[in-house]
């Protein structure tokens, strides 16, 4: 495996002097453990749906068994994978510098490797929730019923993720927010930085004066600047190599 170019001093100096560093991912991370990004997902059975047609809250009023079944089957493809080097070098760094964790993505894979109060704007589709009050839900009657209702008050239960046309959880979104504002760092790690309003976060980082890495194996779209730095390659190859060379006593 080819080594990668030296990091830029300005970003390891900032690095190791930081007290608090934000990190944003996106689907190319859990695509290096092989869970399909959200528009990969149509194949199979699934090739002749956009996911526009399954991901809306009309596309479940209009048939929630489908939208239903077809969650069940991306909630398999999830529970099948494992997390990888770079999920595990972000829960490694953790433990180095107060660090908040912020993703787009919905599969839980940072949580299983080791991170902690991760913020999820999009949700997590391993949770269950009422379609009628959000409630959180994780035993519900067996049957034949699809989808389950609600043992409360007997309402579709949902996945406990955001749909297209639904405001990302304001909790979570303002959570994000005070971290780019704040941090000392921000690292943007395997997202095209283009679907709003998480896009914008690196760059409110950059603008309140924090070095900000950008991590990807194409930097296609990405924004340059002063400050910007852009590190191209993979997640699982790039983090853990920074994370050694700023904390090289950290168990990974």
């Amino acid at each position: 495996m080819t080594a990668l170019r030296p990091f830029p001093p300005d970003l390891t100096t900032a690095l190791r002097a930081a007290r608090h560093v934000a990190v944003l991912t996106g689907a190319g991370i859990s695509a290096e453990s092989g869970i399909p990004t959200f528009r990969d997902a149509q194949h199979g059975l699934w090739a002749r749906y956009r996911p526009e047609d399954l991901a809306t809250p009309e596309a479940f009023r209009r048939n929630p068994r489908l939208v239903w079944e077809w969650y069940a089957w991306r909630r398999d493809l999830v529970s099948a994978a494992e997390p990888n080097d770079g999920h595990r070098a972000l829960a490694a760094m953790q433990r180095c510098v107060a660090l908040t964790l912020i993703t787009q993505n919905v599969d839980g894979l940072h949580q299983r490797a080791g991170s902690t109060d991760v913020i999820e704007l999009h949700g997590n589709i391993t949770r269950i929730k009422c379609s009628a009050d959000g409630r959180i839900v994780s035993d519900w009657p067996e049957g034949s019923e699809i989808p389950p209702p609600c043992p409360a008050c007997g309402a579709p239960l949902r996945p406990d993720v955001v749909w297209f046309g639904e405001s990302l959880p304001q909790e979570a979104l303002e959570a994000a927010h005070r971290a780019a504002v704040t941090c000392d760092v921000f690292l943007s790690v395997g997202t095209s930085n283009a679907v709003v309003p998480a896009a914008s976060l690196p760059w409110i980082a950059a603008e309140s004066g924090a070095p900000v890495g950008v991590v990807n194996p194409t930097m296609e779209g990405q924004r340059a600047g002063p400050g910007i730095h852009l590190l191209a390659g993979s997640a699982g190859r790039v983090l853990p190599q920074l994370l050694r060379e700023i904390w090289s006593d950290v168990p990974f």
